[in-house]
């Protein structure tokens, strides 16, 4: 693993945990959507807080899992831009887990399984659509804007599972 198809070499141990992370250890790789690959790391981080604690701390540490994701991202940005010769290759999809991470953050239902699906599904939808200014928000310097269009799609993913949950209810009583 000393180089990638672009030539850019992974010097050391400090680049090897960089990728891993990038990538969100591999899954950002997959050949056909790898963002939504990569958001299923959001999956597991979400069910170990809401299984593992305390449902007092799990605002709290949604929010705390958050931030690291984004603090990753944002700090992540300039050696991935370097790395995959791109700004916001397909690969670097650490901002897919924060996306994800913000939607339940904003949005959950008393069942984790129709959390996570409902989430995850309407999360990527509104990722992949880019909803304006969604798109605009790609253009702020650095990891910022790698991170920013997700955060805003996932608080309009909160928005319309919050209005789908209130007019169709029965649709997150499962799991």
């Amino acid at each position: 693993m000393t180089k990638t198809t672009h030539e850019v070499s992974l010097d050391g141990w400090p680049d090897r945990v960089r990728w891993l992370l990038a990538t969100c250890l591999g899954l950002g790789l997959a050949p056909l959507a790898p963002g939504s690959f990569g958001a299923l790391l959001g999956i597991p981080i979400y069910v170990a807080i809401v299984v593992g604690t305390p449902a007092t701390a799990h605002t709290w540490l949604i929010g705390v899992a958050l931030l690291i994701s984004c603090w990753v991202t944002i700090w992540l940005a300039p050696w991935a831009e370097r790395y995959w010769q791109r700004k916001d290759s397909g690969n670097f999809v650490t901002d897919e887990v924060a996306g994800f991470l913000m939607t339940v953050l904003l949005f959950r239902v008393p069942s984790v399984w129709a959390t996570v699906v409902w989430a995850y599904t309407v999360t990527r939808i509104i990722d992949v659509l880019k909803v304006p200014p969604a798109k605009r928000l790609e253009h702020l310097p650095a990891g910022w804007g790698v991170v920013a269009d997700d955060l805003l799609g996932s608080v309009y993913a909160a928005a319309l599972l919050h209005g789908l949950a209130s007019w169709f209810p029965a649709w997150f009583q499962w799991g």
